[in-house]
Parts: C-alpha cells; structure tokens; sequence
C-alpha cells in the first residue's frame, strides 16, 4: 500500500495515512487487491478517521471482485468507481521498440493478451483509495511519472516524508481529478493499440484473400471476434459508467469561489474528453468487429469465384470434346457402309476434322471469355 499526499503543488510519498488531512490538500491511497483485502480493517479505521465514514460492506465487495464489469455507484460521503482496464499484459514482439518487421505477431497473438481487470476507485472530499490488480501498470506509470517530476527535496527530516514537486501540467487538483487522469490513461493505453491491432487484421486479410494460402486458423478467428465482441461491450459498461459519474458532477452545487468554480468546470472538461476517448475505442473495436466480418465474407467470395473459374474451365473442356466424342462414337458405330470407312485416308480425314473442330471451338470460348480466370 502506498500513500501520496498531494499539497500545493508538491507530493509526498509514504507507506502509512497522515494523522490528520491538510487544510489545502489530498491523499491518494493506492494498494493492490491483496493488499487492500488484508489491511481492510486498518484502512476502514483511518478512512473513518480522516473522513469521518467507513466504506459500505457492498462497495468492498465490488473493490474485492475480478470479475465486476464498468460501474458508478454513490453514497452521501463518497463515489464509487469500478473501471475495466484495457491494457496489454505483455509486450508482444511487435509492440517492443526497435523490433524488426519480420517479428510482427501471428493474427489473434495480440488480442489474448488485453487485460480487462476491473480497478476500483472510491472518491471522498480529499481522499482517493484506489484498488488495483498485482502488478498494475497504469498504476505503476502515473507513480514512476510523479516520482520522477523532479527530485525529492531534502528538508533534514527522517519523521516526515520529502516533499517533491510536481509537474504543473500534471498535478492533480482534487482526488477526483486524479482518478480522472489515472481512468484516462487506461483508456489512452487502449488507443495505443490501434496499430497493432489494425496490421494484424490487415495481415489476416490479406491470407483470407490469398487463393493459394493453406493455412486458415479458424479456431484462433472465431476467438478474435468473440474477444472483439466482448471489448465492445467493456466499454460500452465503461461508456455508461463515465457518463452516469459525468451526470452527478454536474448536479453539485455551485462552488462558493470563483477558483473552486473553475476546477469543478474543468473537472466537467476532464470527464467529457475521457467520454470522448471512449467513444474513440468504441468505434474502433467496431471497426475492427466490421473489418474481421468483411474480411470472413471476402475470402468466401473469393473462394466461391475460384470455384466458378475452375467450374467454367471444366465445362468449356467438356464442351469443347464433346463434338469429338460424337465423331469418334459414329464411326464406332457396327454398320458394314460407313463413309470413308474404307478409304485408306478416312483416319486422317477424320482426325483433321476433329482437330479443326476443338481448335474452333476454343477459340470461340476464348473470344468469349469463358477460358479467362477471374483476377
């Protein structure tokens, strides 16, 4: 479990909750789901101390389970938002820099790979506890961003935590406005899978259409739209989560100063441009839903003309033999006066009319073109 006190600008980490909050601040109370389901009785203690409630037995629940979709919930003290990440649990080879073209991932090797973990936030007045999966790395990424904004500032006091600034651009203002940032940045880690996702089935496409390609894993395709079709809905949940918290901000009450005002507008800013975002991912997963469809469909078309083509090609064959099987059975026929039967040259008059009967009849299905192959 970590702890990050944030106060004017600076932030200070430490392992355990403050006595008491500061009068211009907040604290962001990170911790695993292990972590938060053994020190529960603890952190019940200081969450009552500092905010003077405790979190409701349903809420921890939701925070404990690994299976609870996108939600928003409420009491009269805090808010309660339960997030699916959508991140990669490792780097494939194509995702890593400095990997060569050749190592691009087989099709369907990246989407197995999207984490959709729920993370849980529980938003007070000027506290934020968070509850992540092990090893989270949209958690990990916002604490090395605010460790590493400057280094710490000594102050010759081992009691205390040291105080480091912040980025401006990066400081939150609120605990709700943290876990806007922290929200956005799992949305934003999606998004940066777009191109490796769209080569992918690009990749797929192009072995679909490919006539002589002979190895099609329909196994591993019917997994890839059972995973797109279950991103869609992630974030459709996510979508409705966001926007039920974005409809209860903007039914608080005005702020009484005119710099609270702007923080609670631009909190209202942070919420719809990660509604937004999400929108963007949820077109995209469509897309790629559609494109997987057109390209299932694309190589049935594909495989029924080659079908047509060689279908065609056997029937103009059939035809084209089929006047000479009429020769040859007439002059196979058991009568004793049959024209040029008798005549030593009747073969080879025969065969030439044969010959100049086939060569005829391709040409015609050439100029026709029946013989053609479809491009």
């Amino acid at each position: 479990m970590q702890v990050f006190q944030f106060e004017g600008g600076r932030v200070a980490e430490s392992t355990t909750l403050p006595v008491a909050l500061s009068p211009d601040g907040f604290v962001w109370v990170t911790a695993e789901r292990v972590e938060f389901e053994t020190g529960l009785t603890q952190l019940q203690a200081d969450l009552a101390r500092l905010t003077g409630t405790q979190l409701v037995d349903l809420h921890v629940q939701d925070l404990l389970s690994r299976q609870l979709p996108s939600q928003y919930d409420y009491t009269s003290q805090y808010d309660l938002l339960v997030f699916r990440r959508l991140a990669a649990q490792g780097d494939p080879p194509a995702m890593r820099r400095g990997a060569p073209a050749s190592a691009a991932p087989l099709p369907g090797a990246l989407l197995p790979r999207i984490d959709t973990t729920p993370v849980g936030f529980v938003v007070f007045d000027r506290v934020l506890l968070s509850v992540h999966p092990a090893e989270c790395a949209v958690r990990n990424a916002f604490i090395a961003r605010l460790s590493g904004a400057a280094p710490p500032a000594t102050n010759g006091s081992t009691d205390s935590p040291a105080l480091r600034p912040a980025a401006v651009a990066r400081s939150a203002t609120s605990p709700a406005d943290l876990m806007l940032r922290l929200v956005n940045l799992m949305v934003d880690g999606f998004l940066e899978l777009r191109r490796e996702l769209t080569q992918q089935l690009d990749h797929w496409q192009a072995e679909l259409l490919n006539p002589k390609s002979r190895a099609i894993d329909w196994s591993t395709m019917l997994d890839v739209r059972l995973a797109l079709h279950e991103l869609d809905q992630i974030c459709e949940d996510q979508r409705a989560a966001v926007q039920d918290w974005t409809d209860t901000v903007e039914t608080w009450p005005d702020a009484a100063t005119q710099p609270a005002q702007r923080e609670r507008d631009l909190l209202l800013v942070r919420s719809r441009d990660l509604l937004e975002h999400i929108e963007r991912v949820v077109h995209h997963v469509r897309r790629l839903e559609q494109s997987a469809e057109t390209a299932v469909q694309m190589h049935f078309s594909a495989q029924s003309n080659r079908t047509n083509d060689i279908m065609r090609v056997l029937t103009v064959l059939t035809a084209v033999f089929l006047p000479l099987n009429l020769i040859a059975g007439i002059f196979g026929m058991n009568f004793e006066s049959i024209p040029l039967l008798h005549k030593a040259a009747g073969f080879w008059i025969a065969m030439g009319a044969m010959a100049v009967i086939a060569v005829a009849l391709v040409v015609f299905f050439w100029r026709k073109r029946y013989l053609e192959r479809t491009r």
